[in-house]
């Protein structure tokens, strides 16, 4: 499963701490984790730091220098790639995750959303509330489409069956006194 894991794993570029103006690079190959960071000042420098992993995993210098500039849930997340526990989850396409998170029972969407703001992002789109609707709906009208692209199909799954039925009113009223100003 490795052998399909991209080259670079986790790359993050960032700032020094303050009053330093200094940047700084962080990036895990699937086999070195390169340290590379520019000095800002009047003499400018460059310099970068290569390690195995498992030299990573040994020198707390540089792990204590990735946490002061990136912070420790960074420092975890590498230490975790350099132990070889990746994240095959986080690394699928939308599209695919978004055919599976629209199996899960409501509560575990809910619950898959406060994971990570990927997951929110997903669990809150209108493509996943559009397979959902479409899923627990026997037939879908135009006018539920024509509803759905004004109000999301979010708001069409939550709302009842006589909310909707109003708003396909209101929304051909509005369309038909459209029509009679433009004549």
């Amino acid at each position: 499963m490795a052998s399909r894991l991209p080259e670079t794993l986790f790359k993050i570029v960032g700032q020094g701490p303050a009053p330093s103006k200094d940047y700084y690079q962080l990036l895990v190959t699937r086999s070195q984790l390169l340290f590379r960071w520019w000095k800002i000042s009047l003499r400018s420098e460059y310099r970068e730091m290569k390690e195995t992993h498992e030299d990573f995993l040994e020198h707390s210098h540089l792990q204590v220098q990735v946490a002061l500039i990136f912070g420790a849930r960074i420092l975890d997340y590498v230490f975790n790639l350099c132990e070889g526990n990746f994240d095959y989850l986080e690394r699928l396409s939308d599209k695919l995750l978004l055919k599976t998170v629209s199996y899960l029972d409501l509560e575990d969407v809910a619950r898959l959303s406060q994971t990570s703001r990927r997951f929110e992002k997903l669990c809150r789109s209108d493509s996943l509330w559009e397979q959902i609707v479409l899923m627990a709906c026997d037939t879908i009208t135009s006018n539920m489409r024509a509803l759905a692209k004004d109000v999301g199909w979010r708001h069409m799954f939550f709302t009842n069956k006589i909310q909707l039925q109003q708003q396909i009113c209101r929304k051909k009223q509005r369309q038909g006194k459209q029509g009679e100003k433009t004549v």
